[in-house]
C-alpha cells in the first residue's frame, strides 16, 4: 500500500491516468463490437426473426437461412 501511495504522490512524466483511460475506452469499444456480432449471429428475439443481418457483420456456423 505504501509502493502505491508513493508512486501517486511521485511527480512523474508517465501519463498512467490517460493510459488507463486509452485501455478502457478500447475496451468498450471491443466489447460492443463483439457483443454486436454475437447478436446479430444468434438466433433473434420475438418480433425480429425477419429481420436482415447488416453487410459488414459475418455470418458464423449455423446459418440455417441464407443471407440475401
Amino acid at each position: 500500500m505504501n509502493l502505491l501511495m508513493e508512486i501517486a504522490a511521485s511527480d512523474s512524466s508517465f501519463p498512467a491516468g490517460m493510459v488507463l483511460i486509452l485501455i478502457g475506452v478500447i475496451g468498450f469499444i471491443a466489447a460492443v463490437t463483439i457483443g454486436s456480432i454475437a447478436w446479430y449471429n444468434s438466433k433473434r428475439p420475438a418480433g425480429w426473426e425477419d429481420a436482415e443481418r447488416p453487410g459488414f457483420i459475418p455470418k458464423m456456423g449455423g446459418d440455417s437461412k441464407p443471407n440475401s
